[in-house]
């Protein structure tokens, strides 16, 4: 009924290597991207506030009296 025999030590390493492995591809994902996917990102976004911008409707202040 005993358990596995683990090795403290290499069992810190391990996981130490996995939690560095995680943090890289998290890593990768937000900062790995070139400057034209950046660019066409910026691009769209501003495209799109500014369609959104377009179909606002102004309303008269109310206040001015």
């Amino acid at each position: 009924m005993s358990g596995d025999v683990v090795n403290l030590r290499q069992f810190r390493k391990q996981k130490a290597r996995s939690d560095k492995d995680k943090k890289a591809e998290q890593n990768r994902l937000t900062f790995g991207r070139t400057k034209a996917e950046k660019t066409l990102t910026r691009t769209l976004n501003d495209k799109a506030e500014k369609a959104l911008d377009q179909g606002r409707l102004e309303r008269p202040d109310e206040t001015q009296d």
